[in-house]
């Protein structure tokens, strides 16, 4: 399922990074049990991963987006490079997930 850039880039940074996260934890979930599964949510996070790097309001934040990227991409295929794993990478990825979620309850 694509997102849309124009409904992408009304979201926060803290929900771009979420929603990310989430496609970061299912390929975690599914890495090394179902393939099709894993590299589906492969997939999407790196759609994810684009759309907010081409999200203009981001500019300054580009920096840390590639190399979130990078360590994402590094994690996908075994860690040699950074050792990144999914795991750790869907716990940074929480946080901002959690700043979203606290950011929309005190709106309501």
């Amino acid at each position: 399922m694509a997102v849309s850039r124009e409904r992408w880039f009304v979201l926060s940074l803290p929900e771009q990074l979420g929603n990310i996260g989430s496609e970061v934890g299912r390929a975690a979930k599914w890495q090394g049990k179902d393939s099709a599964s894993f590299w589906g949510a492969t997939a999407r996070a790196l759609e994810l991963f684009n759309l907010t790097q081409e999200d203009p309001r981001w500019r300054r934040q580009r920096p840390e987006l590639d190399r979130a990227r990078e360590s994402f991409a590094d994690a996908v295929l075994g860690g040699k490079e950074y050792q990144s794993t999914l795991p750790d990478l869907e716990r940074y990825f929480m946080r901002f997930a959690l700043l979203a979620r606290g950011a929309s309850m005190l709106k309501s």
